[in-house]
């Protein structure tokens, strides 16, 4: 079948009935500091006391009593030592200066000894800046639960008080546990909030996996350098088959931050190079960067390069079945390590039998996928009692009233040798995966587009039918489609 965007050419539209369309992812304490010493008559006075130096203690010693100078002009005794600071793990507040004598110099700031002021602030991960130090210490980034890296956002690290400045922040919330390579990094710890100065600065922002530090959304650093723009057909072995597919990088896409990604499927005796131009979608998503990857598909027995859905439509290979899930997870894994993809905003579309393997990735790739979009293709009786998707999923259907190729209504079809199929129909999908999603309530009336909504859904997904009144076996309207589609996300 020719994969066209729009109603096909009667001619055209002939061969492409006999194509199926089937078709065509511890409590703390200061020391005392010690006081100064009192001036001495006619003596020197001394320039400050000394501070008192903290043990870690639990209970605050008193900082010992300043020496009284000399009458003669002697120098002042040191500050007694405060039997406490801190408790490990939180860093004492530092030893105040000895009060200064009459007419000696003001205490520096340091206060006391380098024990007492200059201790680090504490065994948290808020970072080794002394506490209470000009400047709070950075805060850590959580630390993923699995040497992987988590898939959810680390809490933010509150500041510590400093007695000057900034205090030193504790660490960044762990992450949660995932097998996938650190989805979302944690979130930047907070910067302590002075007494006397500007609040200490925040954590540090980071990337994803292990211990990191706070940060962005979306994984780790983008791949430098940037991949540059343009196609490219790449091949990828899953199991024991070299499987096809191109990479669409558009002008628009600069490197510097995640973008998402969509996998566009071919209809029956389609390919990716065909596709690559006949797809309505990169017209309108190349503007906002976002890259696209168009598959190849393996041979139906009768139909050129097809899809397998269950039941229909790819030939056997070596005596087993084609797997398209394994092989559109591995597209996404790969265009991960050289694109910056938002691994969160992963989504499928595809025309006729390209639509059908969108429908499947619903069904067994949510894990992956936010959210997918297939055009002129319905589950069908072969593959909805399979179809357990691992979450509710956003799907938004297009079909034509008129399509001759894939019913509107739905029924049986054995244009492919040897693998009959039946269709749901175009509502029976929609209720279907209504009901997979847990969807209550009537669907909304049509709107200016004809499309009516499930909007009532598990975990805010929903469903949606766009029907073309006037509209045979066609693509998707992908200007009306994408602004709905990139609005969901993986949890």
């Amino acid at each position: 079948m020719k994969t066209q965007t729009n109603q096909l050419p009667a001619k055209t539209l002939v061969s492409g009935l006999v194509i199926l369309g089937l078709i065509a992812c511890g409590q703390t304490s200061s020391g005392g500091g010690g006081n100064g010493g009192a001036p001495g008559s006619g003596g020197k006075t001394s320039s400050s006391g000394s501070g008192g130096t903290g043990t870690g203690g639990t209970s605050a010693g008193a900082g010992g009593s300043g020496g009284t100078s000399v009458a003669t002009g002697g120098t002042v005794s040191a500050g007694g030592t405060s039997s406490s600071g801190g408790t490990a793990g939180s860093g004492g507040v530092k030893g105040s200066g000895g009060t200064p004598a009459l007419g000696g110099s003001t205490v520096s700031i340091s206060g006391g000894s380098a024990a007492g002021g200059s201790r680090i602030g504490g065994s948290n991960a808020g970072g080794t800046s002394p506490g209470g130090a000009e400047a709070g210490g950075s805060g850590a980034g959580g630390s993923s639960a699995k040497a992987s890296g988590g898939s959810e956002s680390g809490g933010s690290g509150s500041g510590g008080v400093g007695p000057e400045s900034g205090g030193a922040t504790t660490a960044g919330g762990a992450t949660g546990a995932s097998a996938d390579a650190g989805r979302d990094a944690g979130a930047a710890g907070v910067g302590g909030m002075g007494r006397d100065a500007s609040p200490g600065s925040g954590g540090t922002a980071g990337g994803s996996g292990g211990a990191g530090s706070g940060g962005s959304s979306g994984g780790g650093a983008c791949p430098t350098p940037a991949i540059k723009s343009g196609d490219s057909t790449n091949t990828i072995t899953v199991g024991s088959l070299k499987r096809e597919y191109i990479l669409h990088v558009p002008s628009a896409y600069t490197g510097s931050s995640p973008v998402p990604l969509v996998l566009d499927f071919h209809p029956i005796g389609g390919s990716d190079t065909s596709w690559r131009t006949g797809s309505p979608y990169p017209a309108v998503i190349d503007k906002e960067g976002v890259i696209s990857v168009f598959p190849n598909g393996e041979p139906s027995p009768n139909m050129g390069n097809a899809w397998d859905v269950e039941g229909c439509c790819t030939s056997k290979i070596n005596g087993a079945d084609v797997d398209d899930i394994a092989f559109a997870k591995a597209i996404v894994t790969e265009v991960e390590k050289t694109a910056c993809i938002d691994v969160k905003r992963v989504y499928a579309v595809g025309f006729s039998m390209g639509g059908g393997m969108s429908n499947y990735i619903a069904c067994h790739a949510a894990d992956v996928f936010a959210a997918v979009g297939p055009a002129s293709f319905d589950l069908t009786q072969q593959n909805e009692g399979g179809c357990t998707p691992a979450r509710p999923i956003t799907v938004l259907e297009w079909r034509g009233k008129n399509d001759t190729v894939v019913p509107y209504a739905g029924g049986h079809s054995a244009l492919v040798t040897n693998m009959a199929i039946d269709f749901l129909g175009a509502v029976g999908t929609f209720q279907k995966w209504a009901s997979l999603d847990g969807c209550t309530g009537n669907p909304s009336a049509a709107d200016s587009n004809n499309c009516q909504t499930y909007s009532q859904c598990s975990a805010g997904v929903q469903v949606t039918l766009c029907t073309d009144n006037n509209g045979g076996h066609e693509a998707a309207n992908a200007s009306i489609i994408w602004p709905i589609l990139k609005k969901y996300t993986l949890p």
